[in-house]
């Protein structure tokens, strides 16, 4: 909490104009709004194989992932992909398409997935994976991917391996939670 936070009482209500029940302070009114995190990454590929990266930090420590992560303020998209697969795998990366955007309502995250490629074959683990490697498709370690969305942009991927356009993918069917009906 800030300065400005400290000494305020927040009551839940649906701010004039909002259709939401939000947090309002009762001196204020300042609406404290809580908005999903920008999640941003990447299919990384490198002589037909793909660079994974296994986990050295929660949640799901020791399991394998593309590199991603959380945007930050100031960066672009595409920049945040770049700057994940630097800090994860010392991956300096071309982005060259988009891939996907996904909405996992559940985890308050929005997810963009690009594809990339390496501008050179020198990876190696950065502070957050115990290690990386490529793999080819048959070398992916299936049983131990963190998290679905990871497992999505693989398999899209694979559809649409070596096709020069294709629109971007969304979540599969059915793999949105259980996002409010509007």
């Amino acid at each position: 909490m800030n300065s400005k936070t400290q000494n305020t009482s927040f009551r839940r209500e649906i701010p004039a104009g909002d259709t939401h029940e939000r947090d309002v302070c009762a001196t204020c009114g300042f609406v404290n709004y809580v908005n999903p995190k920008i999640v941003t990454g990447s299919i990384v590929r490198h002589d037909g194989k793909i660079l994974l990266c296994r986990r050295a930090i929660e949640p799901r420590i020791g399991y394998w992932t593309l590199p991603a992560g959380f945007m930050e303020l100031g960066e672009t998209a595409e920049q945040a992909a770049m700057r994940e697969a630097l800090e994860e795998a010392n991956a300096r990366i071309v982005i060259d398409r988009l891939l996907a955007v996904y909405t996992i309502p559940r985890i308050a995250q929005v997810q963009i997935m690009y594809l990339a490629h390496l501008e050179s074959a020198s990876i190696s683990a950065g502070p957050e994976s115990l290690e990386v490697k490529l793999a080819g498709w048959s070398e992916i370690p299936w049983d131990e991917i963190a998290f679905p969305s990871v497992i999505w942009a693989l398999e899209q991927y694979r559809s649409v391996e070596g096709v020069a356009d294709f629109p971007p993918f969304s979540n599969p069917p059915g793999e949105y939670g259980d996002p409010k009906p509007y």
